[in-house]
């Protein structure tokens, strides 16, 4: 996961253009956030813990200068929520200063960090995102020789924005796995995680950084294709079907008619007879759409979702706790009597469809019937999506009948994975489906735990 955005503009407040485009791409990293500003080469960065919001406020963006900006929320999958792993990480080597941001995981890192540390490099955070700062620091080549040496040698999903020199810098693995657009705002270079981000600043989009891609920007961008394009791409499926904002554009496709096309086909795979389609909030809703449209059930919300909740520091006590996901989720009385069809977008552990199922039947709901429009998710993510062990994946150990008891509703099915492709409008050799189907798109790494790193 994560959100990444970049710009250079030497007329404008990066610093609080950055700010606004992070915002935009909160969805994807609400643990921590930060800006990093190059001003005459000069770098200064401001990270904390928290949401956009929280972390940056008025006074804050008046003290970033600069005419390049990088900005960074953060969702982790390696290395601890701390402070000292939120980005962008600055990195002070042999070579260079850079700071930098990633969104992704290495399949590597180990490996690498092993070779930083023959060298004489010590590491002073648990992230692999350090380990593409140091190794770009410290290579005594020029900057685009430097980075371009760096991305040969990592593995897995990245993609990057970084600042060095007095250039903007971004790159993206060969395969594609996570997203990252191109964006001119009037003659001004702009590049973000996705879409929307170069929406809300207004933006016009270019087009995607391509895989193996990198772009070095000051007056103009200059690219290069230093490691060629996997096979198509393997653009995660998972960005799809959840992770993206629907208003963005994954590979020139809206995700929300994506979405849509889901519900629709999920209609036609896994039919009901009910009285009311209602979302499960807020991702499930363009598949409820798409499954009420298709199947003529009337649509409704039938659980209204509290949105400023998201992540908090502050935790229940226990009352509040044993109360679970009314914290996020209330049913209305419109579901008292109702033969209710609830849409998800997936089911990854089971605890939350479970406590929501039991919710709508407290409510006075007749049946629940769930319908998901993914495939069951059976195998973990090394990629950049936060469920490395297979115990914590429901459909991995039980069957759909095993997964509708678990959850207690009254019939439950799930969209194909052929449904979910035709959605896309995209071939299958351009995603990375490994989380649905076991097959990985790179060699699966000695160790996949998130706090590998804690104790070295």
């Amino acid at each position: 996961m994560c959100g990444l955005f970049g710009i250079r503009s030497p007329e404008r407040d990066v610093a609080r253009l950055t700010y606004f485009g992070l915002f935009a791409l909160q969805h994807r990293g609400q643990e921590s956030a930060g800006i990093a500003v190059s001003d005459n080469g000069r770098l200064t960065t401001l990270r904390d813990m928290g949401l956009v919001t929280q972390v940056f406020d008025e006074q804050k963006l008046r003290g970033l200068h600069g005419q390049l900006a990088i900005g960074h929320t953060r969702y982790s999958t390696t290395g601890s929520s701390q402070w000292w792993n939120a980005q962008p990480l600055v990195q002070h080597g042999g070579a260079r200063t850079i700071a930098l941001g990633h969104n992704g995981n290495l399949t590597n890192a180990a490996e690498l960090r092993d070779e930083l540390a023959a060298d004489g490099h010590r590491l002073a955070t648990t992230a692999d995102t350090e380990v593409i700062a140091a190794l770009i620091a410290n290579d005594p080549a020029p900057l685009g020789e430097a980075v371009a040496n760096t991305m040969r040698r990592l593995d897995g999903a990245f993609s990057v924005v970084a600042l060095s020199e007095g250039r903007l810098i971004a790159f993206r693995d060969p395969r594609g796995m996570r997203p990252l657009s191109l964006g001119r705002l009037d003659g001004d270079w702009v590049v973000a995680s996705e879409t929307c981000a170069l929406d809300l600043v207004g933006a016009e989009v270019e087009r995607e950084v391509r895989p193996g891609e990198l772009l070095l920007v000051d007056e103009d961008v200059v690219t290069r294709q230093v490691v060629p394009e996997d096979d198509g791409g393997a653009l995660c499926i998972f960005e799809f079907f959840y992770l993206a904002r629907p208003d963005s554009r994954l590979s020139g496709v809206e995700v929300h008619g994506a979405r849509v096309r889901m519900g629709e086909r999920l209609a036609e795979e896994a039919p009901v007879e009910a009285d009311l389609v209602m979302p499960i909030p807020d991702s499930g809703t363009p598949a409820a759409i798409g499954f009420s449209r298709a199947s003529n059930i009337p649509f409704s919300e039938g659980l209204i979702k509290n949105r400023y909740v998201g992540r908090t520091f502050i935790q229940p006590d226990q009352g509040l706790r044993e109360q679970g996901i009314r914290l996020k989720f209330n049913p209305l009385a419109e579901v008292s009597g109702k033969r209710i069809v609830a849409v998800d977008d997936s089911i990854v552990r089971g605890n939350t469809t479970r406590q929501i199922v039991q919710m709508l039947f407290d409510a006075g709901a007749a049946e629940v019937h769930v319908r998901v429009s993914a495939p069951p998710v059976i195998s973990q993510c090394y990629y950049g999506i936060d469920f490395a062990d297979p115990d914590e994946l429901i459909a991995a150990k039980k069957t759909v009948e095993e997964v509708r008891e678990h959850i207690g509703a009254t019939s439950l099915a799930y969209l194909s994975l052929d449904g979910l492709q035709a959605s896309t409008r995209r071939p299958a050799s351009q995603f990375c489906r490994a989380c649905l189907t076991r097959d990985y798109p790179t060699a699966i790494p000695r160790e996949a735990r998130k706090l590998q790193f804690e104790a070295v």
